[in-house]
């Protein structure tokens, strides 16, 4: 069984008073200083048992939960800019270097003397010509009649269709078109395409205010 200090105290001061009753020999009468200092004493003690036991019956101090992390906000995705759709520029087979044959292909074409020159800048609506010249550099001759028609890209014209004369190898024929460049700035490509495909004739503009 478990005792308070409170009890343990009290006891003790009780057993001291009955062994000194029961001493055989009379005890000196204590003079007025000892018992006051035997009463506080006492207090003191019966306080410092008070205090002890209203300790022991609080609680035990719980440790301060620590603040909950905030979760941070995560940042809204910002839609994209938009930017100018690539649009992919025909691309020529290199010729062969030293150390090797390369034969050309039989039929094929290409576009010379692009007009306007590429990135050439015009004001909204500007109107303008497009040239362009088709050159036959396969081995084999063009047949008449092959189209010349609109591909991908930005139309930069009302869609026209030229039918092509025919070409023995090395021979060139000259296309032209009327255009008007957008209302908005950016940059344009237009590509047409040679019935087949044999080749990509296009014209590349950049539009400021």
């Amino acid at each position: 069984m478990k005792y308070s200090t409170r009890q343990i105290l009290f006891t003790t001061i009780t057993i001291i008073f009955l062994l000194a009753a029961c001493a055989p020999a009379p005890a000196p009468t204590p003079s007025p200083e000892e018992i006051e200092d035997l009463v506080a004493t006492s207090v003191a003690l019966t306080v410092a048992s008070q205090n002890l036991e209203t300790a022991e019956a609080q609680p035990l101090d719980t440790a301060t939960p620590l603040p909950t992390a905030t979760a941070v906000d995560t940042p809204t995705a910002v839609p994209p800019i938009d930017t100018a759709t690539a649009v992919p520029l025909p691309t020529t087979v290199p010729s062969g270097g030293g150390g090797g044959t390369t034969s050309k292909p039989e039929f094929s074409c290409d576009s010379m003397d692009r007009r306007p020159r590429d990135n050439t800048i015009y004001k909204p609506g500007d109107r303008f010509d497009i040239k362009w010249t088709i050159f036959n550099n396969g081995t084999k001759p063009l047949r008449a009649g092959l189209d010349l028609k609109f591909s991908h890209g930005d139309k930069l014209m009302a869609d026209r269709i030229v039918e092509l004369p025919a070409l023995d190898p090395g021979e060139q024929f000259v296309v032209g078109f009327d255009a008007v460049a957008p209302d908005q700035e950016g940059t344009y490509v237009m590509v047409y395409m040679v019935e087949g495909p044999l080749c990509y004739p296009y014209t590349a503009i950049v539009v400021e205010k």
